[in-house]
This record gives structure tokens, sequence and C-alpha cells, in this order.
């Protein structure tokens, strides 16, 4: 049961999130199981994630080249999900789907890292702290994790119709732009106090509205105004 409590806890926000997002993509909807696969793709891929964040555990001492090192590992193992489930798809026919992808990947590997973390609390019977940390990664992580993935949706989108370089170099530019969000939110996060720590969540849900500025930029791309 205890799992099951954290998987609803993990699982549950992330869905939430989901639904947000995916009305931005209204008009031209994904399939459900498009969306599902690539949901439970970035819950797989968390595996693979953690084994390399173990290795890399193993290998850096110092901390900041540590937490950065795992946030590249973290959205190398996304950008991997959504390039096996969703990249080549034939349902991947208009930019803003690169951002839905994206997205949809973050969220499923942010639900199973929530469920991951909230286990531990839960499992010594402190259901209180396994709540709160939900809430807490809820309104952080897990939109750190999106944001950082929806730049390299955007980044792909909005090279669509572009050749192949260009569309490498703005992927390239895109990850690294990622890497370095989600490698600052962590820093800030392990570093500083409470408050500053609320600050980070403050600007972690500015950049969100960057994101659904973002949205609708990306709606715009057409074909022929490439």
């Amino acid at each position: 049961m205890i799992i099951v409590y954290s998987l609803l806890v993990g699982v549950l926000p992330a869905l939430l999130w989901l639904s947000f997002w995916l009305r931005e993509d209204n008009l031209h909807p994904e399939p459900r199981t498009m969306i599902a696969a690539s949901f439970l793709s970035g819950m797989v891929i968390v595996v693979l994630a953690v084994i390399m964040e173990k290795y890399a555990s193993d290998i850096i001492n110092n901390q900041t080249y540590r937490y950065i090192a795992w946030a590249t590992i973290e959205e190398i193992c996304k950008f991997i999900a959504v390039a096996i489930v969703a990249l080549n798809s034939k349902y991947m026919d208009e930019p803003i789907d690169a951002m839905i992808y994206c997205i949809t990947v973050a969220l499923g590997f942010a639900a199973l890292e929530n469920t991951l973390f909230i286990l531990s609390p839960f499992h010594s019977g402190d259901i209180t702290r396994g709540i709160i940390t939900g809430n807490m990664r809820f309104i952080g992580a897990t939109l750190v994790h999106t944001v950082s993935s929806a730049i390299i949706g955007f980044m792909i989108g909005i090279s669509f119709y572009k050749n192949a370089f260009i569309k490498a170099v703005l992927l390239i530019i895109g990850v690294i732009l990622a890497i370095a969000l989600h490698a600052s939110f962590n820093l800030f996060i392990i570093n500083e106090t409470v408050t500053n720590t609320l600050k980070v969540f403050s600007w972690v849900w500015i950049s969100v509205v960057i994101l659904i500025i973002l949205f609708e930029e990306i709606k715009g791309i057409k074909e022929k105004s490439i």
C-alpha cells in the first residue's frame, strides 16, 4: 500500500500538469496512445538516469560538478525518450508537437522521480513529510523538468521547417539551455536558505509564464513563413 500511495502522490500531480499543457494543442491534439507512450517512456527512462547518476556520484567528488552532471544526465535521458518514442513519428507533424512530447516525457520522468522521493518518508511512517515533499516537488522540481524539456521542444519546433544543420545547432543550444536551467535550480536549492529557495520557486513560476508565451510563439510558425 505504501508504494500505491507514493505512486498516487507522485503521479497524480504530474497528470494534472499534463492536462493543463495539453490544452495548448487543442486544435490538433496528439493521439492519446502517443501521449501515454511518451509519459510512460519518461517514467522508464528514470531507471537509466538513476544508474548513470549513481555512477557519476562515484567518480565526481565535487558537489557542484555532481549536480551539474546529474542535470546533464536527466536532460539527455529525457531527450532520448522523446527521440525514441516521438521524434520520428508520423504524428510529429507540426512545430508545437515537439513541445508537447518533450513536456509529456518530462512529466512522466518527474512522476516517477517524485514517487521515489516520497517513498522514503512514507515507508518510515512520516506521512506528513511525504505529503510536504510531494507538494514542494509539485511546485518546484516538476516545473523545472517541464520547463527545461520544453526549451528543447521549442528549439526543435522553431527549426521544424529548417535544414538538418540548423536543426542540429538549435537542438544543441536547446539541450545546453535546458541543462543550465536544471543545474541552476539544483544548485540554488541545495545551497540557499529556505527564504531564497522560495525565491527560486518564484523564478520557476516566472519561467512557466514564459513557457506559455513560447507556446503562443510556436503556434504561429508556418511552413510558408520559414
